[in-house]
């Protein structure tokens, strides 16, 4: 089986005020040239397939995939072929489990695309549709279906202000609280006799730990005592409880694979069992009978497939990958098949299956991108340069084919901020080539992917170094002859918004546009109305509000808004509980006020992200258009 992580850290949270009357954008971005208009389009369309579950058989796949033009629930055969629409729902699905009993599939549902998740069941036929969860506005994190499929793992702030760990007990239809977590945590597995659970916690952004629990008592075992900070992942059993594996980077700058041995009395240390000097433990899933455990390997991004025999620890590479990075893995039952999401800088996300006997890799599902050679595309290439400090620092590069010499460029940065900038299917990026814009995403100080050092650089007052590195990255561009310097665009969504920001105010003369989509412009605001939880562990990685507050607000954009010389595009879900959509408006008012070029996407029906097929192609078209209007061709 797989690891059942939830992922709250790549979302972030504000309150709303009365929304401001806007602009839409929505119009071709070049009535001069309508086949390139139309281009941009077709390349805001292509569709994406993720989240593989096997049927317990493993003739079958569950995944989600916005086919339909909203991500919904899919079932598709193995070997591929055509696929069958589950679920049709009117918002969108984030996640699918297939139960082991084959009866039920779980599926995590966000309404108005909202961070108050919701948990359903329903039958792979799509019938007996019925939500588990209250349905209110609490926040719920899907997790993985016990081995004999009796119950439900789940997260839930329902009790109060903290994630707690939940299970759903399909006997009694009922939920069960297995854990309560000071901040927020999950189930990830539960032993073969149900009797033990490992949970996940999140101390602090950046810290973590795995504890085991005994349901029927609730009584409580650290796995992983360690001196912060360090990340555990993982936290699966092996068949006969007696071994948990997981991810860890205690004691070591890369994560590895590792497990630990529960003896009688006490668990056992934290023993290594694989690991790269040059690499990352990005993820990993154990077979059923725990003989063998799928490694990813995050290598500067890119993903390597490897397999560890957990009997003899040798370890063996898998095939090569048709596309860079894995986005989720999961083996069939019987262990013979691996199910592999994978995406690329020219091919968007599909699932694949691996015959783990013969070697046979093949392509199970395929994302629809009508009129869009996906050959024609641009692949990014890894460069380095350097921060103001010497620090190394590497980003993916994409230049506009047949075009050379000092041309108009848009920096990317990523959300998280523990994000990583990978060679990703990118449409915005690739309808910015297709306009003969380059686009440069770097990977500033505290990204994840490059270790635990690095991804820590950027702590509370250490911010401001991640902020000189927007100033490197565009030096890096105009230095080596690549961008015109009064050409420069920024642009990034969540945290990304925040250094969008960050480079508009802090370096006013550097950028002639900004694209800011659902981003962080005041820290103050964002723990005062932020879950309970988010803020509770984010004060390592942002600063303790109230001790730290002078520190916040100099790192907060919105004091220096009267900087901005920048034409800046806000876009924004309007039902986004992360980045509430105060945080536009503060901006678009501000800059209105101050007579600077700005408009204002605001999507009603969407929240943190935009997850709608014709949402999508609104907000790239507007995106491209903006930087065409004004860094031109």
């Amino acid at each position: 089986m797989r690891p059942r992580p939830y992922h709250p850290l790549a979302v972030l949270a504000l309150a709303a005020l009365p929304a401001l009357a806007f602009t839409p954008v929505a119009a071709p971005p070049a009535a001069d040239d309508p086949e390139l208009a139309a281009t941009v389009v077709r390349m805001a369309r292509v569709g994406s397939c993720g989240s593989p579950s096997f049927s317990p058989d493993g003739s079958r796949l569950a995944f989600v995939s916005n086919l339909s033009g909203l991500p919904q629930v899919w079932v598709v055969p193995a070997a591929g072929g055509w696929p069958q629409q589950v679920t049709a729902l009117d918002d969108q699905v984030s996640g699918v489990e297939w139960s082991p009993s084959g009866d039920w599939l779980a599926l995590s549902l966000a309404p108005g695309g909202g961070m108050n998740q919701q948990i359903y069941l329903v039958h792979p036929d799509g019938d007996g549709l019925q939500r588990l969860t209250r349905g209110g506005k609490e926040t719920n994190f899907l997790g993985g279906w016990s081995h004999d499929g009796r119950s439900l793992a789940f997260s839930s702030n329902l009790a109060g202000v903290s994630v707690d760990a939940y299970s759903w007990e399909l006997d009694t239809w009922k939920p069960r609280l297995v854990a309560k977590n000071p901040g927020l945590g999950s189930i990830v597995d539960r032993s073969r006799d149900g009797k033990w659970a490992v949970v996940s916690r999140v101390q602090n952004r950046g810290d973590g730990d795995l504890v085991l629990v005994e349901v029927a008592s609730g009584h409580e075992t650290p796995l992983t005592p360690h001196r912060p900070p360090a990340q555990f992942g993982g936290g699966v059993f092996s068949p006969d409880g007696r071994t948990v594996y997981l991810t860890t980077d205690a004691d070591r700058d890369l994560g590895a694979f590792a497990r630990v041995k529960l003896s009688p009395g006490a668990p056992g240390p934290i023993e290594v069992l694989a690991s790269r000097d040059d690499a990352e433990l990005d993820q990993f899933a154990v077979s059923e009978d725990g003989a063998t455990a799928a490694l990813v390997w995050n290598v500067a991004g890119k993903s390597e497939l490897a397999f560890l025999d957990l009997a003899s620890g040798k370890s063996s590479p898998g095939p090569a990958l048709p596309a860079e990075v894995v986005g989720g893995l999961e083996f069939s039952r019987d262990g013979r098949l691996l199910a592999i999401a994978l995406s690329g800088s020219t091919r968007p996300q599909d699932l694949w299956v691996l015959d783990r006997a013969s070697g046979k890799l093949w392509q199970a599902t395929y994302s629809p991108h009508a009129g869009v050679d996906l050959d024609a595309l641009v692949k990014p290439r890894l460069v380095q340069f350097k921060a103001h400090d010497g620090l190394p620092l590497s980003g993916w590069l994409y230049v506009p084919k047949h075009l050379r010499g000092k041309l108009p460029f848009v920096l990317s940065f990523h959300g998280g901020p523990e994000g990583q900038e990978r060679p990703g299917f990118r449409s915005d990026y690739q309808a910015l080539l297709a306009r003969g814009i380059g686009v440069f995403a770097p990977n500033v100080r505290g990204s994840s992917g490059f270790g635990k050092r690095f991804v820590n650089l950027d702590n509370g007052a250490l911010r401001v170094d991640s902020v000189r590195d927007i100033k490197a990255a565009a030096d890096f561009l105009t230095a080596e002859g690549l961008a015109d310097p009064r050409r420069l665009g920024i642009m990034g969504g969540s945290y990304g918004g925040y250094m969008t920001m960050a480079g508009l105010t802090e370096y006013p003369d550097l950028f002639a546009a900004g694209a800011d989509s659902f981003g962080i412009v005041n820290f103050e605001t964002f723990f005062a109305h932020t879950e309970p939880w988010m803020a509770a562990i984010s004060t390592i990685e942002y600063g303790d509000p109230k001790t730290q507050l002078a520190m916040l607000r100099s790192l907060s954009p919105i004091h220096k808004l009267d900087r901005v010389k920048a034409a800046t595009l806000v876009l924004h879900g309007a039902n986004d509980t992360n980045v509430p959509v105060i945080e536009a408006e503060q901006v678009v008012e501000n800059l209105k006020r101050r007579g600077v070029p700005v408009e204002y996407v605001l999507f009603p029906d969407e929240g943190h992200g935009f997850r709608k097929t014709p949402n999508r192609v609104r907000a790239t078209v507007a995106t491209v258009q903006w930087f065409a209007e004004h860094l031109g061709r």
